[in-house]
């Protein structure tokens, strides 16, 4: 019996591609499923800067995994973190790059472009959002944490 190993990245490359093909052949009719539809809408909210609203795509038990922090569980929660988080946000408009949609995972390429402080930042994301009866129940954002907080000070 053979075996072999695969890396991380590997794998990570070869999921998106089958996931992706999979997409593809679904959706080939022009239909997005009703978790892609979900996700555009709260990506599209970010804009409206609303913590009550956002919050309100959660199940009562969600969790956020805001990638370079600590996770925060709990819709009551994830609403206090992001009010604060975007307390000091003047605008900001979510560019989607990508989205790939397998039954309840939803993938998301994008580049958050925000105003805060009086600085532009505009942050290369992935965001994968595990769906339970059409409400996120996980949200992982990744992001490079550095390019946030030197935005934040105008070092762009």
């Amino acid at each position: 019996m053979r075996s072999f190993r695969v890396s991380g990245l590997k794998f990570l490359l070869i999921l998106l591609i089958g996931l992706t093909q999979s997409s593809l052949v679904r959706a080939a009719d022009g239909t997005e499923s009703s978790n892609e539809t979900t996700i555009r809408e709260f990506l599209t909210a970010w804009s409206r800067l609303d913590a009550d609203e956002l919050a309100a795509y959660f199940t009562d038990d969600g969790v956020y995994y805001n990638m370079p922090t600590e996770p925060v569980e709990g819709r009551e929660n994830i609403r206090a973190f992001m009010a604060n988080f975007m307390g000091s946000w003047e605008s900001t408009d979510w560019e989607i790059l990508n989205i790939i949609v397998e039954g309840d995972i939803v993938m998301v390429e994008r580049v958050d472009h925000t105003v805060a402080l009086g600085n532009v930042i505009d942050l290369p994301c992935v965001g994968i959002f595990e769906m339970d009866g059409g409400k996120i129940k996980i949200w992982r954002d990744y992001f490079n944490l550095s390019t946030y907080t030197d935005g934040l000070q105008g070092k762009n």
